[in-house]
């Protein structure tokens, strides 16, 4: 497995226990089609100890800002926004796919590999002024982040940052996230 780039935001973190959530993910070659080397992160959310150093780092993305409300990418952003959400006191907000929020909902589509898909949140979910931090595990081509960022836009929030779990730098990502977002990610590939 090649060793990751740690982004320097982590100061409290320490290079062994970044060592350890790295070495906690496992490969999967040829999924989910050939020639795909997919970052299987449930190893991390099985062991307690990776889990909770995962979540610990995803805060100090936050710095010293009060976080009003997390929001977590459908998925497995569920998982991270949720536990991060409540560690730090915040709400939590989920960001769904198209038609599975149960009240009136904004939404925004984006372009995927291999056609298009939408995300959704609801339109009371956030109020103008609040702090936002928007959390994923993963950080790849940036389309779903970035209709994740505009929606937040619409709503008036204050975005903090985009924090990840992983980034897949070659897939350059960030370029569709915009200049003016902060975005945070834990281990680079």
């Amino acid at each position: 497995m090649p060793h990751p780039e740690f982004s320097a935001t982590f100061a409290a973190m320490n290079q062994a226990d970044l060592d350890r959530l790295s070495s906690g993910i496992r490969d999967v070659h040829d999924f989910p089609k050939p020639g795909i080397i997919f970052k299987d992160i449930t190893t991390v959310l099985s062991d307690p100890e990776l889990f909770h150093l995962a979540i610990s780092g995803l805060i100090e993305t936050a710095g010293d800002v009060k976080i009003d409300k997390v929001i977590g990418i459908d998925a497995r952003g569920f998982i991270f926004g949720a536990a991060l959400a409540d560690r730090i006191g915040a709400g939590f907000v989920p960001m769904r796919k198209k038609g599975k929020l149960p009240w009136q909902t904004i939404g925004k589509a984006f372009a995927l590999e291999y056609g298009e898909d939408e995300i959704e949140l609801h339109k009371d979910a956030l109020h103008k002024g609040e702090n936002v931090l928007l959390v994923d595990d993963l950080l790849a081509t940036g389309g779903t982040a970035g209709a994740a960022v505009e929606l937040i836009s619409q709503l008036g929030a204050n975005l903090i940052a985009v924090s990840f779990f992983i980034e897949l730098e070659f897939l350059n990502g960030r370029e569709k996230l915009g200049d003016d977002v902060r975005i945070e990610a834990l281990l680079k590939y």
